[in-house]
């Protein structure tokens, strides 16, 4: 049995690995998959991959094409959200914040630097025309610190994925001031170049077992009532998600890493782009 440690976030589109796991199709063959929960996000999951903490990440494209260039010793292996990411902009359940312009020159929670909260709070700021060399940020690690910094004012809004906050909108913990989708897809696979070439062939097995679960999610019997269920959200809402949501079984394109790098680049968060090939690793026969 060869141990592949994989991290991701606790959030609904997960939930192919979970299957993966219980069904015991990595065990099969051959593969000890030890799944991690990061629920402090990308930012955690880079630095969890250039420790050798986690062999692999299920991981934001920003945030790990961002730290690819800023030296990670990791690759992409695969796209897996081919559909952008829905980034709810929240703020107190309780403030006088109404609208997006309410929100100018406030400060924003992350999870930590180089997070999808803190890249997209960018791309927020680009698309609404604010100053982002003023932007401000409080770093609070988790969605249960953003909850206390919103509360206590040292925050004033925080962006995270619409459908996992949407229960914190619906009992007023939050309120929702405005969506914010990614111009890309949102998640991928990435590998560590140490697993990359000690685990080629096991890897290889794990996108294949996972790709042919994926391929059949959305079409599972009773899906949406499973989802609503483990992650606690309302029926409606999951519908409404599975709608808006596709996982992908192909590498990502380089038309799409090309996006994301002009993005970070035209807002100063890479110095430099670099070469489609020195992000992905595409294994021989895949």
């Amino acid at each position: 049995m060869t141990r592949i440690k994989v991290g991701g976030v606790p959030e609904h589109f997960n939930l192919p690995w979970h299957h993966c796991i219980e069904n015991k199709s990595f065990t099969e063959a051959g593969i000890d998959l030890k799944w991690q929960e990061v629920p402090e996000g990308t930012g955690a999951m880079c630095n969890l991959l250039r420790e050798d903490d986690l062999d692999v990440a299920v991981i934001l494209t920003e945030g790990i094409t961002r730290d690819i260039i800023n030296g990670n010793p990791s690759r992409i292996i695969q796209n897996y959200i081919g559909s952008p990411l829905i980034w709810g902009i929240h703020v107190d359940g309780r403030s006088s914040y109404k609208n997006i312009n309410d929100l100018k020159d406030t400060k924003a929670a992350i999870s930590r630097e180089g997070s999808g909260s803190h890249l997209m709070a960018y791309v927020n700021a680009e698309n609404v025309g604010w100053d982002t060399a003023s932007l401000q940020f409080e770093i609070v690690h988790n969605l249960d610190g953003a909850i206390k910094a919103l509360k206590s004012d040292e925050a004033q809004y925080f962006m995270w994925e619409h459908f996992t906050t949407k229960p914190l909108v619906d009992n007023d913990t939050f309120r929702l001031i405005a969506d914010c989708p990614t111009p890309w897809p949102c998640f991928v696979i990435a590998a560590s170049e140490k697993a990359i070439n000690e685990k080629p062939d096991e890897l290889q097995e794990m996108l294949q077992i996972l790709n042919a679960e994926t391929s059949e999610f959305k079409i599972q019997r009773n899906i949406d009532v499973e989802l609503a269920e483990r992650y606690g959200q309302k029926l409606e809402d999951i519908r409404k998600w599975l709608d808006l949501t596709h996982w992908s079984q192909e590498q990502i394109s380089s038309e799409d890493l090309t996006e994301v790098q002009e993005n970070l680049k035209r807002l100063n968060l890479i110095s430099e782009k670099v070469d489609y090939n020195e992000l992905i690793h595409n294994f021989r026969g895949k």
